[in-house]
């Protein structure tokens, strides 16, 4: 991902960060009382209310595919039919995204397919500005 390293394309949404070298990946939460793990930054756990114990961390870049929808129609200018899903990622989090890479067809997609992150310059539309955004691919590991 050299490409997307050496450009300083914005991040289209907050969760996505850049380390140190410009390396991209997804901030989380992580509560240190009950070890669940969230997607972005929080204050207080959603699942046993803990305050004052969450802390970042950067989120799994595998899982697996636990839902998906095939959109047909979207808003102008996107380009149709995509897959959007949501994955359970390896730490635990939960995080919707769209799938590229697979023709969008019923017989190319099965609940537990290892995906993982991968990171694409876009220009949305509507706009001509390139921002940092975050893709799902089929992971053959």
């Amino acid at each position: 991902m050299t490409e997307t390293e050496a450009t300083e394309a914005p991040s289209i949404v907050a969760h996505l960060k850049r380390d140190a070298n410009g390396k991209p990946f997804l901030q989380g939460s992580k509560c240190a009382a009950c070890s669940h793990t969230f997607v972005g930054e929080r204050e207080i756990c959603a699942r046993c209310y803990a305050r004052d114990a969450m802390a970042p961390v950067a989120l799994s870049e595998s899982g697996k595919l636990y839902a998906y929808t095939i959109v047909h129609r979207s808003f102008p200018g996107v380009e149709t039919p995509f897959i959007d899903i949501i994955a359970d990622l390896d730490d635990g989090s939960h995080i919707k995204g769209i799938l590229k890479d697979v023709p969008a067809e019923l017989d190319n997609l099965k609940f537990d397919m290892p995906v993982r992150i991968d990171y694409r310059e876009v220009v949305p539309p509507g706009s001509n500005e390139k921002y940092l955004a975050y893709f799902f691919v089929p992971d053959a590991a």
